[in-house]
């Protein structure tokens, strides 16, 4: 793994990877609230069936109107979805209830005339805008099923391209798609343009979020990929909390839209000044320029004369083996062309799939809860940072496999105990559910550094875009399963449980990364692969000793003490026989 000397000579934590972070970060920001904006864009205001028109004539208060017009649910409430085909008068006689309507044999309706929304915390939402209630509202969740098939859409297109034609230029166009995507979103006037124009965020979305963090790994030492990982991770913590904020100031979804998209054309320019990968272009016979990154490195951080040393032979001669195996063209079935590659990529694909089916069926239904959306969404947010501090600790001292393992069997153990709470216990539900969020992100961030140092840099893009791809199918399948509660109430949570339950034990047979260089090559998968199995015969092979060690030393303590007796006796033998024989 020659590179990472390479990287050293140049400066592997100068301030070109300082300032390189930073920019990569910052975009991260907006990310999640693009990934979260249906909570608040979607949101569904209270609402009710519209009077009939020729109500507005009567001298009536809008309460009185209300009640002769539209009939209670079981909660006192107005019903959303019904109202009475005639004014029901005898309501507002003085002991009149909505209990009297089969006694008067009233017929209800559909609502013809519309809806009636209670615009407290928005001023206007797609659902309101567009009627997204009654028989329309599986429309809402379609909403955000089309936006997670951009993401997968996107993971897997630029996962493929970006390993062909580089990061850098890929990262360009997903802001610029992103940029543009959400604009036009934001002043789309139908559903079915909005839908489109959401599609293309998703895809953005994948395209900024794998090439940002191969970016960062592929120009930073082994020794502080986990602090970086996890700071980028922070990143989109803060993102979630930025988003409440401005949704609660913002409370139209078209401005708030706006407002998150703006940004990107600024970091499209941005972006402009990044450093290809100096490990991509090596690995695909680019050497030259390759080495020209590097000097470039070396002057930011102000070791001119160690790049100059730096040339395409030294580069070629360093990097021989890994230029040797990455001959010839690679593509997304690499990852299951070896035994070992294929166990990786089931397994991988196992956890992300989990974590984002899990997490998703959490974050995404915060009304729910019957918390202040404003305040759920930031307390969900804030529940990252102490995940992560202990995530990080955890990878850091305990490794990358038992805190991912751990991670997801606790979530799903969470999840499941919600099952038994409940529903009129709100408080306590939430906090499980807080828990259990928490735990998920948590899987997340281990996910992101976890599967970027298992896959070789030959065709990490591709294994990231497929693994991004698998959380993104779990991401779309999340809704449907909410639509099972409607049949089996706990059906839902037994699901979103036991999936990260199943994935955590699925995560055991993957390699431990911690303190190894990254792969370049799909030999050095299955070189780690089987240095991974020597260590595990060989840890076997010892405690098997062991244990033979101290059968031995018992069965010769035991022949000792045996010995001992036996030879006593024979000592004494003689004097009974003669003592025997003077009797």
């Amino acid at each position: 793994m020659a590179f990472a000397d390479l990287l050293e000579q140049v400066g592997s934590t100068g301030r070109f990877q300082i300032l390189h972070v930073m920019l990569l970060c910052t975009p991260v920001l907006m990310m999640a609230s693009h990934n979260l904006l249906q909570n608040f864009v979607a949101m569904v205001p209270p609402h009710h069936c519209s009077t009939h028109s020729n109500m507005s004539q009567t001298q009536l208060s809008p309460e009185e109107i209300l009640q002769i017009t539209v009939p209670l649910n079981e909660a006192g409430k107005p019903q959303s979805c019904q109202r009475y085909v005639a004014p029901q008068w005898h309501l507002l006689a003085k002991n009149g209830s909505s209990s009297t309507e089969r006694d008067y044999g009233v017929v209800l309706e559909g609502c013809v005339d519309g809806w009636s929304y209670n615009m407290t915390d928005m001023t206007s939402t797609i659902i309101s805008d567009w009627h997204l209630v009654c028989d329309l509202r599986s429309l809402k969740q379609m909403g955000q099923t089309i936006y997670m098939g951009g993401v997968l859409v996107g993971a897997l297109v630029f996962g493929g391209l970006s390993d062909r034609y580089g990061r850098r230029i890929l990262l360009l166009i997903s802001n610029l798609l992103m940029a543009v995507s959400g604009t036009c979103a934001a002043f789309s006037p139908s559903f079915s343009l909005f839908c489109l124009f959401r599609f293309g965020c998703g895809m953005a979305l994948s395209g900024l979020g794998l090439n940002t963090f191969s970016l960062i790994v592929e120009w930073i030492p082994t020794r502080v990929r986990t602090f970086t990982g996890t700071a980028t991770g922070y990143c989109y913590t803060v993102g979630q909390m930025l988003l409440p904020a401005a949704a609660y100031f913002i409370t139209d979804w078209r401005w708030l839209t706006l407002t998150v998209s703006l940004p990107f054309y600024v970091f499209f320019l941005i972006a402009w000044w990044f450093h290809e990968s100096s490990r991509w272009l090596a690995i695909n016979n680019k050497t030259e320029q390759a080495v020209k990154m590097l000097k470039s490195v070396a002057r930011f951080n102000g070791r001119h004369k160690e790049g100059e040393k730096i040339n395409v032979k030294m580069l070629q001669e360093s990097m021989k083996k890994e230029l040797s195996c990455s001959q010839g063209t690679h593509s997304a079935l690499d990852l299951f062309r070896t035994p070992k590659m294929r166990i990786m990529t089931f397994c991988l694909s196992a956890t992300w799939l989990s974590t984002s089916f899990a997490y998703y069926g959490l974050a995404m239904d915060l009304q729910k809860f019957g918390v202040n959306i404003y305040l759920i969404q930031v307390i969900f947010g804030a529940v990252d940072i102490p995940a992560k501090v202990v995530i990080t600790v955890c990878m850091s001292f305990i490794g990358r496999r038992p805190s991912q393992c751990g991670a997801l069997v606790l979530a799903g153990v969470t999840i499941l105990i919600n099952i038994l709470v409940p529903y009129d216990k709100q408080t306590v539900r939430t906090c499980l559910a807080v828990v259990g969020k928490g735990c998920l992100a948590a899987s997340f961030s281990c996910c992101y550094l976890y599967s970027g140092e298992l896959y070789p840099t030959i065709i990490r893009q591709s294994g990231m875009g497929w693994v991004s791809m698998m959380a993104r199918v779990g991401a779309m399948v999340a809704p449907m399963v909410q639509l099972t509660g409607d049949y089996i109430p706990w059906l839902p949570g037994l699901i979103y449980g036991g999936a990260p339950i199943l994935s955590g034990f699925a995560a055991v047979f993957l390699p431990e990364t911690l303190g190894t260089h990254l792969p370049d090559t799909i030999q050095d998968v299955e070189d780690r692969y089987d240095q991974h199995a020597k260590l595990k015969i060989k840890t076997a092979k010892g405690s098997v000793l062991q244990k033979n060690f101290e059968m031995q030393r018992k069965d010769s303590l035991f022949s000792f003490s045996f010995s001992v007796l036996i030879s006593g006796v024979l000592e004494k033998a003689p004097s009974v026989r003669r003592q025997q024989r003077k009797r």
